[in-house]
């Protein structure tokens, strides 16, 4: 199992709202439409924002009116910081609109849409609960919701695209913060960062079983008769559904959707195929720690390619899974006895995982981890676990940690922000820098929020 640091969300960082945030987001919008005559508060190039626009932004940002301000004074700076976002965004999306190479993919919204759904649907305890919100938010039914939400959606990725061929092309010259605008952003919002919880630092070595030469052998013979059938014009998502091992994308036909170059979150070896391939081009067999994997990118854009694969993983049996629980039991008894971490993991760690993982907290450690942590103190290491691999428990892989640190809970640190603050206020200064650029070339008249 990867382990990853959930990063804190800086939602006033972000330029798009919480475009997912559906329930609660048009049921004041309607209210306030239906009762008053709705006015025009700014004209964007040939198109009106409304007043109810702002209304149904904000209850989209703060769902059932959650977290909004008190006082007249913050209520009337807060519809001008949101009528602000809604200038910025259409002189974005019209930009785009102009610009023919981007297409957002009917696919690409949908995707997005369902797994927005799926996540909202699933706070609800059951479908009447779930129907019940959706009306008194003023959605009549679950189509008409999915309606809106993919028009929203479809705004937020075409500006997305046009951000991301912007600076491909680089043609958006990145601004940086400087130190004082970073704490002066932390300073102001840090009472909306949530508590720091109790978080541990540690190295581990993990030990992935090792597949015999012949299994491996095998494994690639397979791969190489498949790529022969794909380049007689077999199809590639339904040979993947066929015959790839990933469990994580084999029922959508090898999908692993866009990747972006650099992320260190695929293998090396995968990642530098994958961008040198042209679209429909499918790669000779690919070696990395997991198998051996056949790719095909889909698309291309600037530092991102739309990539399926299919895996073929050797076979291993039950002598492969003991010699990497021996193996992982002998090197902890080896630091034990004083013999250095940095050698071991160096020549033993499975290149799968990661070697280090810093300030993580305890509650997003998954179970085995949890476990492995408890009650180590900061220069020692633990127990060996075994992390469990669900499609085949001949596959799990087996290790141990050492824990270099334990951060207690408490208030969030500047420390523990700053850099995340830094690449928002980045991309927000970039970012205004352009729409100021369109500004000076577009008719934009504000009449008031």
């Amino acid at each position: 199992m990867t382990l990853r640091r959930t990063p804190i969300l800086v939602a006033a960082l972000l330029l798009l709202g919480g475009s997912g945030a559906p329930l609660g987001a048009r049921q004041v919008a309607r209210l306030r439409s239906d009762s008053v005559i709705d006015r025009i508060v700014a004209v964007v190039g040939s198109r009106a924002i409304l007043d109810s626009h702002i209304t149904e932004r904000i209850y989209q940002e703060h769902p059932q009116g959650k977290g909004l301000p008190t006082t007249d004074e913050a209520r009337v700076a807060l519809r001008k910081d949101v009528l602000e976002s809604l200038v910025n965004e259409e002189l974005m999306m019209q930009e785009a609109l102009r610009d023919t190479t981007i297409k957002v993919p009917d696919d690409d919204v949908t995707k997005s849409v369902d797994a927005l759904i799926k996540t909202t649907r699933a706070r609800y305890p059951g479908e009447e609960a779930y129907r019940r919100d959706l009306r008194v938010s003023g959605f009549e039914t679950p189509d008409e919701y999915r309606t809106w939400l993919t028009e929203q959606q479809r705004r937020a990725l075409t500006i997305r695209a046009l951000m991301s061929k912007l600076k491909g092309s680089g043609k958006l010259k990145s601004v940086a913060p400087i130190d004082k605008e970073i704490r002066d952003y932390f300073e102001k919002y840090k009472a909306n960062f949530p508590k720091r919880a109790e978080a541990v630092t540690f190295r581990q070595i993990v030990i992935a079983p090792p597949a015999k030469a012949e299994a491996k052998a095998r494994a690639l013979a397979q791969a190489d008769s498949i790529l022969a059938e794909l380049r007689k014009g077999a199809d590639f998502a339904t040979t993947a559904r066929r015959f790839s091992m990933d469990p994580g994308s084999k029922e959508q036909g090898g999908e692993l959707g866009w990747i972006r170059r650099g992320t260190g979150l695929l293998d090396q070896r995968f990642e530098d195929v994958a961008f040198l391939l042209r679209p429909g081009v499918v790669s000779e067999a690919v070696e990395t720690a997991y198998g051996y994997h056949l790719i095909q990118v889909e698309r291309t854009q600037p530092a991102e390619v739309q990539v399926r694969h299919i895996l073929i993983m050797p076979t291993l049996d039950a002598a492969d899974a003991d010699s990497a629980a021996r193996t992982a039991a002998r090197l902890r008894d080896l630091i034990e006895k004083g013999a250095s971490f940095d050698s071991l993991q160096l020549v033993w760690h499975d290149k799968a995982e990661e070697k280090e993982v810093v300030e993580i907290s305890l509650e997003a450690l998954p179970p085995a981890y949890a476990e492995a942590q408890k009650g180590v103190a900061p220069g020692h290491v633990g127990p060996v676990f075994r992390l469990e691999a669900s499609v085949d428990p001949l596959r799990s892989k087996f290790g141990f940690l050492m824990v270099t640190n334990r951060i207690p809970a408490g208030d969030v640190r500047f420390e523990d922000v700053k850099e995340q603050i830094r690449a928002g206020l980045t991309d927000q200064l970039t970012q205004q820098r352009y729409i100021d650029r369109l500004r000076r070339a577009t008719l934009v008249e504000v009449r008031g929020g």
